[in-house]
């Protein structure tokens, strides 16, 4: 009997999203690559930045911790390790000092990656989308003009004005290596995670949109469970959709993921207070995507994807897909 070809999988994004989803799939038969954008520029990462001219770390860690597949738990643990006692080294993660030294060693960010994803013993790969030095500007709808995805990130006044549109400065290319592993994917999950500042940077590098568009591989979007205050305030999940393909181009996703899980008053009352609402799962079909609606948060703690949750949808999907491929035309 001919040994199925094991299908490669793709996730697109930025922080904590990207890990959530790979660490749902991580277990799964398939071969994960994990693209990441590069226009981090708050806190550690911010800082290595400007003080080694390096691209940012920080969405890299994550990933890269999300797929390992380390015996040793407390390796995990150093590279997520946060030193808050030094003056030199406050708010710095192990990781991100060690992915920052080891491109000074191998004198380039992708092989630095790949030397850490071997200590980790990852499975699977991280790529950077670009390999060039970029920022996030963005447009208000009142016309003022906020520059680097940090500042972007953490604008919550209240009743500020809503985002208009995003760029980045320069313009930049995309990573060949991040065209190739998108031409040769099976299926390329987009999402979760913070929309203007983690999910569309990555489409604003130029030729990512134009491989997605060639790309054969089944795209899926998952929109997020909570709303972010300063950058998604009161979208429901049409507006999720809605705002991706401003950018991605309408009739690429072929998927939909919504939570249609409500949480509890108490869970719900930290969210409210910090100006963040429950996204409204008020999709029931989107053109030629099928629209998938179902319990994908977590039991307890913070407002998230649970990844067995997500991991069960995204595998009837990925692994057996005659479950709602047979919907798709």
């Amino acid at each position: 009997m001919k040994k199925e070809k094991m299908k490669k999988v793709v996730v697109i994004g930025g922080g904590t999203g990207v890990f959530v989803v790979l660490t749902a799939l991580k277990n799964f038969p398939v071969h994960l690559s994990a693209i990441i954008s590069m226009a981090d520029s708050g806190g550690s990462s911010g800082i290595l930045r400007e003080e080694f001219g390096i691209l940012p770390p920080g969405d890299v860690r994550r990933a890269l911790i999300a797929l390992s597949n380390s015996d040793n738990k407390l390796l995990a643990r150093l590279f997520n390790y946060r030193f808050n006692e030094s003056y030199f080294l406050d708010g710095h993660s192990f990781g991100n000092l060690f992915i920052t030294a080891l491109e000074r060693i191998t004198g380039d960010f992708q092989k630095a990656i790949r030397e850490a994803g071997k200590i980790l013993n990852i499975s699977g790969e991280v790529i950077p989308v670009t390999l060039d030095n970029i920022n996030l500007v963005a447009q208000l709808k009142n016309g003022q003009i906020i520059y680097g995805e940090s500042a972007i990130d953490r604008r919550k006044e209240k009743n500020s004005s809503k985002i208009q549109k995003i760029w980045i400065q320069p313009k930049a290319k995309i990573n060949p290596l991040a065209r190739q592993t998108i031409l040769a994917a099976d299926y390329i999950v987009i999402g979760p995670g913070d929309l203007y500042t983690s999910i569309i940077p990555n489409l604003l590098v130029s030729g990512v949109t134009t491989a997605l568009k060639k790309s054969r591989a089944k795209k899926i979007f998952i929109t997020n469970i909570m709303t972010k205050k300063g950058e998604t305030d009161d979208f429901k999940a049409s507006d999720f959709i809605i705002t991706l393909e401003k950018y991605l181009g309408k009739k690429i996703l072929d998927y939909v993921l919504i939570n249609n899980s409500r949480p509890d008053k108490k869970r719900f009352k930290k969210y409210k207070e910090e100006g963040a609402q429950f996204v409204e799962p008020n999709v029931d079909q989107w053109g030629r995507a099928l629209v998938i609606k179902k319990d994908l948060l977590r039991e307890r703690g913070l407002l998230r994807h649970d990844p067995k949750k997500l991991g069960t949808t995204l595998g009837e999907i990925i692994l057996a897909e005659k479950t709602y491929g047979k919907l798709i035309k």
